[in-house]
């Protein structure tokens, strides 16, 4: 059984210390970052819990929730982590998708506990859906392979990407500016364009099975069964 991930976001060095070395301890695999902005551009890899620090220099812990729940339309299930503790703070956690909120200073029993709360309530990777079928396309979410009619299509990271998201929510769609925030996070220097060049170069390497990705002209593109 693959390990469960956690993402841990905190701006200070020792508590990121703390909270990976007793988590690993538990059999969690954790990768941390030092603030809101390192976080983002880490999460085109899979998490299954982020633990997330509210008062940070630059982006805040909420504001990153927002962003993540708003704008790029991730679900991973978060904890934040603050020495704020008023019901205000919590209702605010927890209105931008919050899925618990522990006070600053924590025991790590206490950390512990919560996050298997929160892992049991929000699925284990075994009841995760890891294989997405779109026509005679394989997309599986584990190996971060495509397949079809069991032959693996050579893609990159980024169409790998972009092929998931889209196939994730079948009929919905995506504005370039969607795509560019959730495959190419918070940079600057690309282009809606290169939206379009990573979408044909991947119909080209799908076949007759790149149909199913289609452009709706003037608003973006959506997978359709």
């Amino acid at each position: 059984m693959d390990k469960q991930r956690i993402l841990v976001v905190d701006d200070e060095a020792d508590l990121r210390e703390i909270l990976q070395f007793n988590l690993e301890s538990e059999g969690y695999t954790v990768d941390t970052a030092p603030s809101a902005e390192q976080a983002l551009k880490m999460l085109s890899e899979e998490y299954d819990l982020i633990l997330l620090d509210v008062m940070m220099d630059g982006m805040s812990g909420f504001k990153m929730a927002e962003k993540l729940r708003r704008d790029m339309q991730n679900s991973t299930p978060i904890i934040f982590l603050t020495a704020k503790d008023t019901e205000n703070d919590m209702l605010t956690g927890f209105n931008i998708g919050g899925d618990d909120y522990i006070s600053k200073p924590f025991s790590i029993k206490e950390v512990s506990a919560r996050v298997k709360a929160v892992l049991k309530r929000t699925g284990t990777p075994e009841s995760k859906k890891i294989i997405i079928d779109v026509g005679e396309m394989h997309i599986d979410q584990s190996t971060k392979c495509v397949s079809i009619r069991n032959s693996i299509v050579p893609i990159t990271k980024k169409e790998f990407e972009i092929l998931n998201m889209l196939a994730q929510s079948p009929g919905r769609i995506y504005s370039r500016e969607d795509i560019l925030n959730k495959v190419w996070n918070d940079d600057s220097y690309v282009l809606e364009r290169t939206v379009d060049v990573h979408i044909t170069r991947l119909r080209k390497k799908l076949g007759d099975q790149g149909k199913h990705i289609v452009n709706r002209s003037g608003y973006g593109y959506c997978i359709e069964l």
